[in-house]
């Protein structure tokens, strides 16, 4: 059988005796009207569920995966830290509460990088939980200035090399690292305030971050808004301009390019609701027989491990890939090469896949559409693969709202899409009335969402009469033999 490349050249389509007539069909339909629409580069392979091709076009060929990477990152993560894993963010001490309540002594915010840590739906570990338990062992003042630590290393975070600069100050793309608050995203929101007076602002997330605002703007009559936001250095911002007494106010949001400052706002807001008044001045020495070494004065915890992949993957979330390969490997240069050592070792595959990040935003990520399919079969039978297709998002959710509609339904697919400016890519499990079926859809060139709807097209028609995934499915259907030899 031959089908249409995505160049107008003859490609083989490499297919399995295996494969149904009417699955072959489908498949060769589908894709002479994909290579059509969207002509450029493509790549697919589907396989059964012990990763045999039965259908494919350049499966073996490297694309650019783009999102897609996550699923190699969840399941290099998960293999490290395991599934009930959790990010702590503690306060630690040496000294001693006096009399008056004073913490005597030093102190330190231990932050690792917890992409929960104040995330915008305030579901998770917050700094106020911190600060209430500060306030339960009797402190009520604080001195010294904010020393910010990390059990991984050193407390930083920075734009990865990785990345395009074309990236830098966009939403999906903010600075990577142990500082992590609120995804390192800030917004605040200005009303109008009296006329003459300054507007103010009025909400902030994470709490806190007015501190960093500098207005010097007026509130005029009517309800024009010529009010100008101006990032400044040290993550600050400056408000200028005039906004009227009748307008409802003007938010501003993005990533932070001073996570630190931010996280020293928002801790001395959660201070301030703790009841702790915090002077930035010299710490108070506690320098007598009453200290006893360094010890945990409060600590909150994230979610177990699987909860935060499956959110990372249903919202495609950059931060949360990369804080789950350094919550793995560590802050390192060397995180994506272990990365890529780990998928080769799954996959047996050592010239398909190279890569340069855990989240797939860089354009210089490869990977094949057999690759994937491999993976997908040979992850759950491993020991920190125990039911690794509900960890990616079902059909209707997240970044697959799309396939929303009841064809497919809810739980026949569980997958991944990648989108950049020249890729889109869908990989993910699909339970089919022949069984389950492994796919992995690649298009590198020009028309990314003409072929990101023919990719959904494929999923959605053989999705069809598509069966439910249910738990442990996979290592049922392998029947604890096992995997083919490379």
């Amino acid at each position: 059988m031959v089908a249409l490349a995505a160049t107008a050249r003859p490609a083989v389509a490499q297919q399995a005796a295996t494969e149904t007539p009417a699955l072959q069909q489908q498949l060769n339909d589908w894709f002479r009207r994909a290579a059509r629409a969207a002509p450029g580069e493509w790549g697919v392979a589907v396989a059964n569920q012990n990763g045999q091709l039965l259908w494919g076009v350049n499966p073996t060929k490297p694309l650019i995966p783009a999102s897609t990477v996550k699923i190699f990152t969840t399941g290099f993560a998960r293999t490290t830290l395991g599934a009930n894993a959790r990010q702590y963010t503690r306060v630690l001490g040496t000294g001693y509460v006096d009399p008056n309540g004073t913490w005597a002594g030093t102190w330190a915010l231990e932050v690792n990088g917890d992409p929960t840590l104040e995330r915008p739906t305030r579901s998770g570990p917050m700094l106020h939980d911190l600060a209430v338990q500060l306030a339960d062992l009797g402190v009520k003042r604080l001195a010294g200035p904010l020393i910010i630590q990390s059990a991984q290393g050193e407390a930083t975070a920075r734009f990865p090399d990785s990345w395009s600069p074309k990236h830098r100050g966009r939403r999906f793309a903010p600075l990577i690292g142990a500082v992590t608050l609120n995804e390192n995203l800030i917004s605040f929101t200005i009303a109008p305030g009296r006329v003459g007076a300054p507007p103010r602002v009025v909400a902030s997330a994470p709490d806190g971050i007015a501190e960093l605002v500098q207005i010097k703007a007026k509130t005029v009559k009517g309800r024009r808004d010529r009010l100008r936001i101006l990032p400044q250095p040290g993550g600050r911002y400056l408000v200028t301009g005039t906004i009227g007494v009748g307008r409802r106010g003007r938010t501003y949001g993005g990533p932070t390019s001073n996570p630190r400052a931010v996280l020293e706002a928002a801790w001395a807001a959660a201070l301030r609701g703790a009841g702790i008044d915090w002077s930035r001045g010299p710490a108070l020495s506690g320098a007598d027989g009453r200290v006893t070494g360094r010890q945990t004065l409060a600590e909150v915890v994230s979610a177990p491990f699987d909860s935060i992949a499956h959110e990372i993957n249903t919202r495609s979330l950059n931060i949360g890939a990369e804080a789950l390969l350094e919550w793995a490997a560590g802050p390192t240069a060397d995180a994506a090469r272990r990365l890529t050592e780990h998928v080769r070792q799954i996959t047996g595959d050592n010239l398909g896949v190279t890569l340069v990040d855990g989240s797939g935003l860089s354009s210089l990520d490869r990977a094949s559409p057999l690759t994937f399919v491999t993976y997908l079969a040979r992850m759950p039978t491993t020991p920190g693969g125990r039911n690794f297709a509900l960890l990616l998002p079902a059909a209707g959710s997240g970044t697959l709202r799309k396939l929303a509609g009841g064809v497919p339904a809810p739980g026949v697919v569980h997958a991944k899409t990648g989108t950049l400016g020249n890729a889109s890519t869908l990989v993910g499990y699909l339970g089919h009335k022949d069984g389950m079926l492994l796919i992995s859809v690649m298009y590198n060139g020009p028309r990314v969402y003409t072929a990101k709807s023919q990719q959904w097209k494929l999923f959605r028609t053989l999705g069809a009469e598509g069966t439910i995934i249910p738990t442990d499915s996979l290592e049922a259907e392998l029947g604890g033999e096992g995997l083919p030899p490379n």
